[in-house]
């Protein structure tokens, strides 16, 4: 008995559990590019042979953690992966606070189009919306200074 109580007040005190991955499809990519009704939503698209992804999948998961009218989402490139792959990935990342999506359904080559038509799937590349409907995209390493630039400049 005390084992077990033991074990339930130590499940009690870690933090809360990340959310679960959740699949991407071609009819979910309209949601996803609603811009946000104040602020701005980050989307990190990466994937698991991208060595320069797990800096960007750090700086949004910390810039999502400040509770600046921050929303930021990941979004995983690869096809047929398990998914505690992309879950260990995140996790040394940091990135687990940050609600995880990854790719389902369709082609790459067609989501990639539908989440920005401009876009050569070359990774990272971050896709910020903000409320009033403008969008800014990068690809390449973020640094903190380059991902405020694109949070706080408005226009494509």
């Amino acid at each position: 008995m005390k084992t077990l109580i033991l074990s339930l007040s130590m499940l009690i005190s870690l933090p809360a559990a990340a959310a679960p991955l959740e699949p991407l499809t071609a009819g979910d990519i309209p949601a996803l590019l609603k811009p946000p009704v104040r602020g701005v939503r980050v989307i990190e698209l990466w994937a698991l042979y991208c060595t320069y992804c797990e800096t960007n999948l750090r700086a949004v998961a910390e810039l999502g953690a400040t509770g600046e009218d921050v929303q930021a989402v990941t979004v995983n490139t690869d096809r047929n992966v398990p998914e505690e792959a992309i879950l260990k990935r995140l996790r040394s990342a940091r990135a687990t606070g940050v609600p995880a999506r990854a790719y389902a359904g369709t082609s790459v080559q067609r989501l990639n189009y539908l989440i920005d038509p401009h876009w050569g799937g070359e990774l990272p590349y971050t896709v910020v919306i903000h409320a009033d409907g403008t969008r800014r995209s990068a690809s390449g390493t973020l640094t903190e200074e380059r991902l405020r630039a694109l949070v706080e400049t408005r226009g494509h």
